[in-house]
Formats: structure tokens, sequence, C-alpha cells
């Protein structure tokens, strides 16, 4: 198992941060219900293109802000977002594959909180592709990794694969548009 996320909890003010970037920690039915009603007031199609836009920018925000706490660069940064979002409670990430000089990546994700969610506290229990909140955040991070290592290209990315279909883990697969 990895190490445990670094928590730290001001105790003037009460925000909780790690490495330096406030955090907002919720119970995992929390977030999924909310989620799962925006989705239904919005329709998922609507919802999905709004949270690739923000997840992209966030994650690639993230890297950058990373980058320079951690004094990493190119990849070695990918692989810590995908660390810490595994600590994270969200799932297991891993590559599969990964070729940042043409912007392309496989990533697996094993236990996806939404998969892991259905059937309880009001989520229904087939989602069909039910992890596509987290596409944004790859491209994001790929994108990232292409200026950082003076690439240019865009990526695009999309959950090709979901265990709320049936299969054993969910596939993101990242590719330049």
């Amino acid at each position: 198992m990895q190490p445990q996320l670094p928590i730290d909890v001001d105790s003037e003010t009460g925000i909780w941060s790690t490495d330096g970037l406030p955090m907002l920690y919720v119970p995992r039915h929390f977030f999924v219900n909310n989620h799962t009603a925006i989705e239904a007031a919005l329709g998922k199609k609507k919802y999905a293109e709004a949270l690739y836009e923000a997840g992209y920018r966030s994650a690639y925000f993230w890297c950058q802000s990373e980058a320079k706490t951690h004094g990493l660069s190119g990849m070695a940064v990918y692989e810590h977002y995908l660390k810490r979002l595994s600590q994270r409670g969200w799932g297991l990430f891993s590559f599969i594959e990964a070729a940042p000089e043409t912007g392309h990546a496989l990533i697996r994700l094993d236990h996806s909180c939404f998969v892991l969610a259905q059937g309880i506290a009001g989520v229904p229990k087939s989602l069909g592709k039910a992890c596509y909140m987290f596409a944004g955040w790859f491209a994001g991070a790929m994108d990232w990794v292409g200026q950082d290592t003076g690439r240019d290209y865009r990526t695009v990315s999309r959950e090709t694969q979901c265990a709320g279909e049936g299969f054993e883990y969910c596939i993101f697969t990242v590719e330049p548009k």
C-alpha cells in the first residue's frame, strides 16, 4: 500500500491542505450523491462536458503547482498525480502505457469511487460509463507534460472501458486531437 497522504490542518482557520494546496475532504456518499443529482438535473452529456473542461484546467494547474512544490518535471509529475489521486479515495490509478513524446496514454482505474457507490445511498446500480469525470484530468495532465518537455500537442481523453459496464476495471485513452 502507498504511504498515507499528508494532511495539514491549520489550527487557527481549520483549513486542511496537502502539499500546500487547500483541500476539502468529504465522505464518498456525499460527493457521489451530489454528482449524480447534478447529472440528473443537467443530463449526462452536458454535465460531462462541463466536468471535462473544469477537470482539464484543474489537472493542468495541479501539475504546475506540484512540479514546483516537489521539484519534479515531465512524466514524473503525471506519475505523482496518479499516486495522489489514488491516495485520495477516487480509486487506484496506474498507467497501462504512456508515451509523452506523442501524447498517448492508457490509464487503468481499479476500484473507482463511482462504481463502488453503485446500488448504495440512492445511486443507481448500473451507471454505464460512470467515471467520465476523470477524463479531462488525464488530458490536462498530459498537456502539461507536453508543454513541460517542449512538445506541441493538445490531447483529448475519454473513458473507453468502465467497470460500471461490468468490466474488471476502467480504462481511459489519451491521444492527440
